[in-house]
């Protein structure tokens, strides 16, 4: 590594209701998940929560340095503050967002809608009426704010009932390895 440090945007293998057991849930799965492809990194929930801005899960030494890439080291966005420059988390042109089993989410069909859940505004601060109960409900009449991969963007504001299965991001944050657990 060294120099060449960057930080994978990977989606979990199957689509999530807004009932993820909370964030600590969420959490764990994308822990899990790259875990079981050899990613020894930490990933964290692309999600805000009730005490959680989506802005700083990655810390501030990396914000500006490190792009983020996915599973296949195809860089998605410069770096992680480009991610929040009032476009709404704007993808590079071209570039797919792949699970960690290596499936092109926009493509395979396991996602029927190609929407991502994230909880937040487009600065990534969190948005405590559209986050599913800090996304512990699949109740129909509640909302997650959620954005359209097909548009390429992923901090839209799209109100999505809670009920719904959509893609969770998880985004590696690797110096979390020994912090609070």
């Amino acid at each position: 590594a060294g120099s060449d440090r960057e930080l994978h945007l990977i989606a979990l293998n199957s689509p999530q209701t807004g009932d993820m057991r909370g964030i600590r849930g969420a959490d764990f799965q994308c822990f899990q998940q790259a875990r079981a492809v050899g990613l020894t990194g930490t990933f964290r929930a692309f999600l805000s929560s009730k005490l959680q801005d989506l802005y700083s899960i990655v810390r501030r030494a990396d914000r500006n340095t490190l792009p983020i890439v996915n599973l296949k080291d195809e860089v998605l966005f410069d770096s992680w503050e480009s991610l929040y420059n009032g476009l709404d988390g704007q993808m590079k042109p071209n570039v797919q967002v792949y699970s960690f089993d290596g499936r092109d989410v926009l493509k395979d069909n396991t996602w029927t809608q190609k929407m991502v859940w994230h909880g937040s505004n487009n600065k990534g601060q969190r948005m405590t009426d559209h986050y599913c109960e800090t996304w512990r409900t699949g109740v129909h009449e509640l909302t997650g704010f959620a954005s359209s991969l097909e548009a390429g963007r992923l901090l839209q504001q799209r109100p999505v009932s809670c009920s719904s299965s959509l893609i969770v991001l998880c985004i590696e944050n690797s110096f979390m390895t020994q912090a609070k657990k």
